[in-house]
This record gives C-alpha cells, structure tokens and sequence, in this order.
C-alpha cells in the first residue's frame, strides 16, 4: 500500500510543473550572420576596414612582389654565383621572406581584431533591438544557434529592418 502511495505521489509531483505552466512559451531564432553579412552597418563597417587598411594591403602586395623577383633573380643567376654570392643572396631572399610572413601575421592579426570590434558593435545595437522586439512580441527566448529553425519563428527580417533604419 505505502508503495502505491509513493508511485502516486510521485506522479503528482511530475505532473505539477505541466499544471503550473499556463500558456505555452514564445520562442524566436535569428541568424547573426545574416546580421553580420546584409546589415547597412555591416556593409558600412566592410567599407570603412576595406578603407583602414588598404596602404598596408598595397604594401603587402609590394612585398610579396619584391620577394618573388628576390627570389626569380636568385634562381636564375644561381649557377654563375659564387658560393659566397649565393649564400648571401639566399640569406637576403631568406631575410626578406621571414619578414613578409611576419608582416602578413601581423597585419591578419589586425584585420581580425577590428573585424572583430566592428562585430562587437553590430551585436551589441542588435542585441537591444532584439530585446525590445521579444518585448513587444513577447517571446520568452530568443536563439542564435539552431540546426534547423522554422521561418515561422526567424525575426531575422525584423531585426535586419530595425538596425538598417536605426542606422
């Protein structure tokens, strides 16, 4: 008997979260990197990055080009150098590679920490006008990373319209 009261009990326990909840919960899904990639402030922050460092873009360029003719040269004028004049040609063209690949990690490192700080900044504007939205629409949550999202539920559209007209 205290066995069926137990197992009664317990299945009234399990049901009283079920009971207790009223109206079912809202839910919406956005895709940040629609937001990241067709917002008027993610084309406006592109332009500005593309502007900010197209000088060390066109210094890259030089030097790879001076590389490569560093390199062409040694190669063609190998076999009429002396051994002296080709192991200093090929330290210089060593040299010169060594500090193209630094200078190209660095400026990588640049580009993504300002991309980055360009994101940052998108996300916080969106992130408020999510939440005023999932205010006014009365969501309960609002995802980001879904496998699979019903448009029913995406407000990507809205959120893309209220950033571009907060703009």
């Amino acid at each position: 008997m205290t066995k069926y009261f137990a197992m009664l009990a317990l299945g009234w326990c399990a049901l009283a979260p079920v009971q207790a909840q009223t109206s079912a919960s809202r839910i919406a899904w956005i895709s940040p990197e629609r937001i990241y990639n067709e917002s008027k402030l993610a084309k406006l922050a592109e332009e500005k990055l593309k502007e900010e460092f197209k000088g060390r873009e066109k210094a890259m360029s030089e030097m790879a080009a001076r590389l490569k003719t560093a390199s062409d040269k040694l190669e063609a004028d190998a076999p009429t150098l002396t051994e002296a004049d080709r192991i200093k040609r090929q330290r210089d063209v060593f040299e010169l590679d060594k500090e193209y690949q630094r200078r190209q990690r660095e400026f990588r490192e640049d580009v993504s920490q300002r991309t980055n700080e360009e994101r940052q900044a998108i996300s916080e504007k969106a992130t408020k006008i999510i939440k005023q939205l999932a205010n006014v629409e009365g969501f309960d949550i609002v995802l980001q990373d879904a496998v699979w999202a019903s448009s029913r539920i995406d407000i990507t559209e809205k959120v893309l319209a209220a950033l571009d007209k907060d703009k």
